[in-house]
């Protein structure tokens, strides 16, 4: 059964950092696209970054609610993507998701390119 394993979730201080992690098998990790997701609940799931791994290149969500703040990154000896959480505010507060696009179609960031999830890790800012 194919795994995406999120870690680094938390409870943070505004203005604080986290850096949450992804891994999962080889077959799925290599040279597919990876990406973030956060939902809260009653809400839409929100794209935030995504990274094809076999090049490295990255596609960002356009909000400014995110951006800048948020970077996508990768370890292929690890079979790891990883999100950086700068300068955390409370609305930053959900449940946030890892997921993979078999084959990568497209690098983009809309919840439904992607067939296999994680379970979430939780991440509450608040002071």
């Amino acid at each position: 059964q194919v795994q995406l394993v999120e870690s680094g979730g938390g409870s943070v201080h505004p203005g604080g950092s986290l850096k949450l992690a992804c891994t999962t098998s080889l077959v799925t990790y290599r040279d597919n696209c990876m990406g973030w997701f956060r939902q809260v609940p009653g809400q839409a799931r929100e794209g935030l970054a995504a990274i094809y791994t076999d090049s490295g290149k990255t596609f960002y969500a356009e909000a400014d609610s995110v951006k800048g703040r948020f970077a996508i990154s990768q370890d292929n000896a690890k079979n790891t993507v990883y999100l950086q959480m700068n300068s955390l505010k409370p609305e930053d507060t959900a449940m946030y998701y890892c997921a993979a696009s078999d084959g990568c179609p497209v690098l983009r960031i809309t919840p439904s390119l992607y067939n296999r999830w994680g379970q979430g890790t939780q991440v509450t800012v608040s002071s």
